[in-house]
């Protein structure tokens, strides 16, 4: 089970896009990677189809591995850590290891 999950503000700690912020549009889990948007662009180049009458060369984003991403904490205004903590009534939830306040 990953501790980032789909719409977290992350930052990006590894990489050409280092220290940049964004927000998480898809998860996959089988490669463990995240879909950031608006981060890690590269060009794809596209052929002029009845849909895209345009084609030429757009940017995309490209996944990019959880390892090189870090939740980013509104509070603790820094990238940090998150643990799970589970609540008296069975449910669980996430929590920054700097500030302790659940996410």
């Amino acid at each position: 089970m990953l501790k980032i999950k789909k719409s977290d503000t992350i930052q990006i700690i590894k990489g050409k896009d280092k220290g940049k912020k964004g927000k998480v549009l898809q998860i996959m889990l089988q490669t463990k990677r995240a879909l950031i948007e608006g981060l890690n662009m590269v060009k794809k180049h596209k052929r002029k189809t009845r849909q895209d009458q345009q084609g030429g060369i757009i940017s995309i984003e490209s996944p990019i591995s959880i390892s090189n991403i870090m939740y980013f904490c509104k509070t603790c205004d820094r990238p940090v850590r998150l643990g799970f903590l589970i609540q008296k009534d069975g449910t669980k939830s996430r929590f920054c290891k700097v500030c302790k306040q659940t996410v």
